[in-house]
């Protein structure tokens, strides 16, 4: 497979259209329907399903679209790398962070890194810690931002200065609201919205005590406190979230008793060439943290 025929796969899975496709690519219509067919008759599969008007990615095709996508991105971060390799500090650094409160101290990191080295873009990619240890050890990301728990005997790492303390997410209307702290008893039979990484579902699962059979979970999200406040303003259930500031006055958040925390890595690749952009910016990161070692972060 060719990285171009992989872009053209791409820009047609996209627009659903060859004709749009090959206009956004700057070449004709039967060149792009030939290197598709040619794409598929070396994969002996059909990737696309073709009518009148559009197409449509098949199962085989969506497998493709996702790794073919992994592909020409490690392409282009390759391409930069080797383009500001021997040049002064610049470039782009991947991280790849779930929804935590230690965002805000990175945050604060990446802005004061730009200060000293303005050449130096980021990208951010939001996702379950499952998804980011996957796109590190394909080499997508440069680093995670990880909620524990997670394995990481295959990183180095740093630990984050914030705990992240877990609550309950509910409507003030409920009975419920009226505690000032939400025990397991209190959320016995109670519909929940549950995180959906099993590591995270376990530790919460442990938390109850009782039989899990007594557990209703009706709704589990990956991702969103948006999301999950219209589920729980919506009436579907209370959610089990992190920490965060609720600004709806129709919801409120209530800490769990006995109360439970969970730390937060950033972490990068063991044994891995690292770019002189992320070098930098991960000896900046330890430095950072030793420095403000005793600082109270505003959330």
């Amino acid at each position: 497979m060719e990285l171009r025929v992989l872009q053209y796969f791409l820009a047609a899975a996209r627009e659903e259209n060859i004709t749009k496709a090959a206009a956004l690519l700057h070449i004709t219509q039967p060149t792009l329907s030939r290197q598709l067919m040619q794409l598929e008759e070396e994969l002996g599969v059909k990737l696309f399903r073709r009518g009148k008007h559009n197409i449509l990615l098949t199962e085989e095709g969506m497998m493709l679209r996702r790794r073919a996508q992994e592909i020409v991105d490690l392409a282009e971060k390759t391409a930069k790398e080797l383009k500001h390799g021997e040049e002064k500090v610049s470039g782009e650094i991947s991280i790849g962070c779930g929804e935590t409160r230690n965002m805000r101290p990175l945050s604060e990191m990446l802005a004061s890194f730009r200060q000293e080295y303005p050449d130096v873009s980021f990208h951010i990619y939001t996702a379950i810690a499952d998804e980011v240890r996957e796109r590190l050890e394909n080499g997508i990301l440069d680093m995670g931002l990880l909620l524990e728990p997670v394995e990481v005997s295959r990183y180095h790492y740093v630990r984050m200065p914030l705990r992240e303390k877990w609550q309950v997410l509910m409507r003030r209307d409920m009975q419920l609201a009226g505690k000032q702290k939400i025990t397991p008893d209190d959320l016995a039979g109670v519909p929940i919205i549950m995180a959906r990484r099993q590591s995270v579902r376990n530790e919460l699962e442990n938390w109850f005590g009782y039989d899990k059979e007594k557990l209703h979970v009706v709704a589990t999200c990956n991702l969103s406190h948006y999301n999950q406040s219209i589920l729980v303003e919506s009436g579907i259930g209370v959610a089990l979230v992190m920490e965060f500031t609720c600004k709806q006055d129709a919801l409120c958040l209530r800490p769990l008793d006995p109360q439970i925390e969970s730390g937060c890595v950033l972490v990068w690749k063991k044994n891995l060439t690292l770019s002189p952009a992320v070098q930098r910016f991960i000896e900046y990161v330890e430095r950072y943290l030793t420095e403000t070692g005793k600082k109270v972060w505003k959330i």
